[in-house]
């Protein structure tokens, strides 16, 4: 008996120990600084070493408390926030007691691409030195995620949120600086934003490996971006490391710059880029917006290529054709010698309206430049219909340019154009039977033609020919 009562002591020791010394920890993204998107149902998930463990989490927003079981070391819980507002903090009790300072409430982007979404102030941009030293935005919040791989999906990843000031500002994405500075501006809402680029990637090494596995054709197209040894191109990798681990956290979209490295592939951008878009909504479990700058015009040194025109393109047809999407257009603020044009504040802007218009109900607010709708052919010309020409068309120039014409031998010729109203009437000379139209439907396009509200039009054609690789 004394025997089995010293038996007894020992192994309650032991469990004694063990719940003394569990731990309860949380991901990176959950962390002092951040931003939980408003009037939403949160999660807020973590890992603990107890084999049982009761877990409790509160928002002192209500004090309201939720309570689950750690299964297997993981747990989670589903925390109602209010409208945007704080600081507040959030309280998870177990084995021991974690607390979330300076957490507010408000709207959650995340900001991902390569190199042109990755650019900062302090990387060179138009007025670097005053947009620096004028970022001081307590309620805009910061959470970058450094570059690294993984050859699986990964549960978390280092980082932390920091408020917006000059010296956090300044080694941010510039881009998605200037965005969510937009929307905090006119909405006076709390922003959160999420940086998670990585410069000279392919669309491919974002969409998860076993997505983009299923598509023989676009496994196939993959193998075509020549390899780098200072950027991943392995299908999946960079989302494994550098999306994977931030989908438990609720956003209230993305936005994006990427697509010169896929010039090698473009014409399967057509298929890969709307299956990025749909794989992320998927692992997110939300239909959330979905904004993109279409590249801005370069010299390639490729004569007479097509392949940076064939991805705009194909980023036109993925705003048209997948919901809740909308694209800046940057055909007038690039660079042809520099692949990295300055205006970052422009590109921020123009991607700040579409959320301003479709996300926080900002009316009376034109939000894209003309998008070509239809056509009508008569005689030796074609006239033109765009949608977002409301206000009326202008040009910036003597005489539009960049509009080409082809007849039935698929030849195209450069075109006179002249906007008349909402259309633009366009005929070439060299061609009497006129049957298709492309407007700055090259590498190094760059167009004038606008509307009333000075966004420039996207490039586009009327044809549905194929390209040939």
């Amino acid at each position: 008996m004394r025997n089995l009562r010293k038996y007894i002591s020992i192994v309650m020791l032991i469990g004694t120990v063990q719940i003394c010394s569990a731990k309860l920890w949380l991901p990176s993204i959950l962390s002092d600084n951040m931003v939980l998107q408003q009037e939403s149902n949160v999660t807020i998930w973590g890992w603990s070493t107890a084999t049982s463990d009761a877990i409790t989490v509160k928002g002192s927003w209500n004090d309201v408390p939720v309570t689950t079981e750690a299964y297997q070391g993981v747990w989670s819980v589903s925390l109602p926030t209010p409208v945007a507002g704080g600081p507040y903090t959030v309280t998870i009790e177990g084995h021991e007691k974690l607390v979330i300072n300076n957490v507010l409430i408000g709207e959650v982007w995340v900001a991902s691409g390569q190199s042109n979404m990755e650019w900062t102030a302090n990387s060179k941009i138009v007025n670097a030195e005053e947009e620096i030293s004028n970022a001081k935005y307590p309620n805009i919040r910061f959470f970058h995620v450094e570059r690294h791989l993984a050859q699986y999906p990964q549960d978390d990843t280092p980082g932390f949120w920091v408020e917006c000031t000059p010296q956090t500002m300044a080694d941010f994405s510039a881009i998605a600086y200037f965005f969510g500075r937009d929307i905090h501006i006119k909405t006076g809402l709390p922003i959160g934003l999420i940086s998670s680029s990585w410069g000279g990637t392919p669309v491919e090494t974002w969409i998860p490996e076993a997505v983009l596995s299923k598509d023989s054709e676009l496994m196939e197209a993959a193998k075509k971006i020549e390899p780098k040894k200072w950027w991943p191109n392995e299908s999946g990798w960079a989302y494994n490391a550098m999306i994977h681990p931030l989908v438990n956290f609720k956003i209230a979209g993305c936005i994006w710059y990427q697509g010169e490295s896929n010039r090698q592939n473009a014409t399967s951008y057509y298929k890969s880029f709307p299956l990025l878009i749909k794989s992320w909504r998927e692992v997110w479990g939300n239909e959330f917006s979905f904004y993109f700058a279409q590249i801005a015009p370069f010299n390639y040194d490729a004569a007479d290529a097509l392949d940076a025109a064939i991805v705009r393109d194909a980023q036109l047809q993925t705003q048209l054709q997948v919901p809740k999407t909308g694209m800046a257009v940057t055909n007038d603020i690039g660079n042809l010698e520099d692949i990295h044009p300055k205006n970052k504040q422009e590109v921020g802007r123009r991607l700040a309206l579409w959320a301003l218009a479709k996300d926080y109900g900002v009316s009376s607010l034109e939000f894209s430049g003309p998008v070509y709708k239809t056509m009508e052919i008569n005689k030796d010309k074609i006239t033109l219909l765009f949608d977002h020409a409301g206000m009326g068309l202008m040009m910036k120039g003597k005489k539009l340019t960049d509009f080409t014409v082809a007849g039935p031998d698929r030849v195209f010729h450069p075109a006179k154009a002249k906007i008349v109203g909402q259309k633009v009437i366009v005929s070439a000379k060299n061609v009497k039977d006129p049957v298709a139209v492309r407007f700055a439907f090259t590498d190094t396009a760059q167009p004038n033609l606008y509307n009333a509200e000075g966004l420039p039009a996207s490039a586009f054609r009327t044809d549905a020919w194929e390209f040939q690789e």
